[in-house]
């Protein structure tokens, strides 16, 4: 056994290992252990069961006369390893979850001949923790900006980004107070008091905040202090950990400037496109009264035009029986013409039989101057001569009163020609204005044609206008709820 070895004095060396606080355990050369101090067994008592998430049979109790490989997950490189060591050996092992530093070292006796293996247990995760501790503010040192004050704001030191971002040097800045870097009336306000009251009070402070660097140069800087407390709950120190933000600072007024310049944009599109959809709400309602109206005039160009061809053919009519007019009064007139001829000609015959009852009467006056000459013998021939003077007085009587009637028929059939000449010429100028009605009703009725097809073509066309504004109006809405939506969402995305 390595503790019966008359190298050592084994009850003064058990003794001494037993009163130290490290925890101490000994394997001799086979690594099987062999003793255990206190120290070692109530350390490893400690994490006993999460030791025993990854060793189910670990004991502490049992642990002695056990061979050390057990706490090793390759136990033939542990073994290669312990076998050579000839000096202090340092390792970290996990096991359960726990992790332990181990300190092993060889136990030589006089003659160097190696006797066993001592190891030193610890915990790790404080170590773990403390370098993690130093890691993590090396990192923070390394990307933030860093400075720390006494409770009253008076600055201790700071790191070498704050030094960068302010434009001091650290004997510029230290030994004096945090106002240096904010506002001179700020610095006297109540607020500014009480900033560092409540940093006294043990009370976090993070935010953005305005400073102002070496010459007065504008400093943003996103920042925390973070107030220290001993071991009696009394604030100490105060850190304050810093980015400096100012171009994004920078970026985020002239952001604010752009997006409020696009706010207005957006409005006034929305404004824009509620108007356009109001205009062309108003201008479909306007397409399709038009529409209507038109399809109204369309329908009374129509008939206007089924009425000129009605007139047109009652003018074609009128023609015509005008025409027959004047050839009626032609012919009249050539009849009246021929009366007034004959007339002429029945008076010659009247005066012939004028001439003959005079020459009758002649006769009678010498058939009555002879028969007086003849006394008694000639009264017989004096009764006839009578008679025949009578006779021939009544046939002047006759022919006076048919030279008077053919006189009055001769007058009578002028005025008729008169008349008749007149009503010829009545009836050329009723058909000259009938001839230009006409072409000017079928001109007319030729235009009214192209109207109505015009406006048959313009029917369809508004209610094209009419389909294609609704359209519009359709786009325009869908469009307003877009530029309302976008500007809800430009509004909510401000607000993030």
């Amino acid at each position: 056994m390595i503790f019966k070895n008359p190298s050592y004095d084994s009850h003064s060396l058990l003794q001494t290992l037993d009163d130290i606080s490290a925890n101490i355990m000994v394997a001799d050369a086979e690594r099987n252990i062999v003793y255990m101090n206190k120290a070692v067994r109530a350390f490893l008592q400690q994490s006993e069961s999460t030791i025993q998430k990854d060793l189910p049979h670990f004991r502490v109790e049992n642990l002695i006369g056990q061979n050390i490989d057990i706490f090793h997950k390759n136990p033939e490189h542990q073994k290669g390893m312990l076998s050579a060591m000839k000096s202090k050996h340092n390792a970290t092992i996990n096991v359960g979850g726990n992790m332990f530093d181990l300190k092993a070292g060889p136990l030589l006796d006089k003659n160097g001949k190696r006797l066993g293996t001592f190891v030193e247990w610890q915990d790790a995760n404080l170590r773990l923790q403390n370098e993690d501790y130093a890691a993590l503010a090396d990192a923070i040192s390394r990307s933030q900006a860093i400075i720390e004050f006494q409770p009253n704001g008076t600055i201790l030191t700071a790191n070498g980004n704050f030094l960068g971002a302010i434009g001091y040097t650290l004997d510029e800045i230290r030994g004096k107070h945090h106002s240096l870097f904010v506002d001179p009336t700020y610095a006297k306000s109540r607020d500014y008091a009480q900033f560092w009251e409540d940093l006294r009070a043990g009370e976090f402070k993070a935010d953005e905040f305005k400073r102002f660097g070496k010459g007065g140069r504008e400093v943003w800087i996103q920042a925390s202090y973070n107030p220290l407390l001993d071991k009696n709950g009394k604030v100490y120190k105060v850190i304050k950990y810093a980015v400096d933000i100012t171009d994004q600072i920078k970026k985020r007024e002239e952001g604010e400037r752009i997006g409020n310049l696009v706010d207005t944009n957006l409005g006034k599109i929305v404004s824009a496109v509620r108007n356009a959809s109001e205009q062309s709400s108003s201008a479909a309602s306007a397409a399709t009264q038009a529409s209507a109206t038109v399809q109204t005039i369309a329908s009374g160009a129509e008939e206007l035009n089924s009425s000129i061809r009605e007139i047109a053919e009652s003018m074609a009519r009128s023609r015509q029986e005008v025409d027959n007019a004047i050839e009626q009064t032609a012919a009249a007139d050539r009849a009246t013409v021929q009366l007034s001829h004959a007339a002429g000609e029945m008076g010659g015959i009247v005066r012939i039989i004028q001439d003959i009852a005079n020459q009758i009467n002649l006769l009678a006056l010498n058939a009555t101057i002879e028969s007086a000459r003849a006394g008694e013998a000639g009264k017989g021939f004096a009764v006839v001569a009578s008679e025949v003077k009578n006779l021939a007085t009544q046939v002047g009587q006759a022919t006076d009163k048919i030279s008077q009637e053919i006189n009055g028929m001769q007058a009578i059939s002028t005025e008729v020609v008169s008349a008749l000449a007149a009503i010829k010429h009545s009836i050329e100028a009723v058909q000259a204005s009938v001839t230009g009605v006409a072409s000017a009703i079928e001109e007319q009725s030729a235009v009214t044609m192209e109207i109505s097809s015009n406006m048959q073509t313009a029917s369809v066309a508004c209610g094209d206008v009419d389909n294609n504004l609704r359209e519009i109006l359709t786009s325009m809405e869908v469009s307003n709820e877009f530029a309302n939506e976008g500007q809800e969402m430009y509004k909510n995305l401000r607000a993030l």
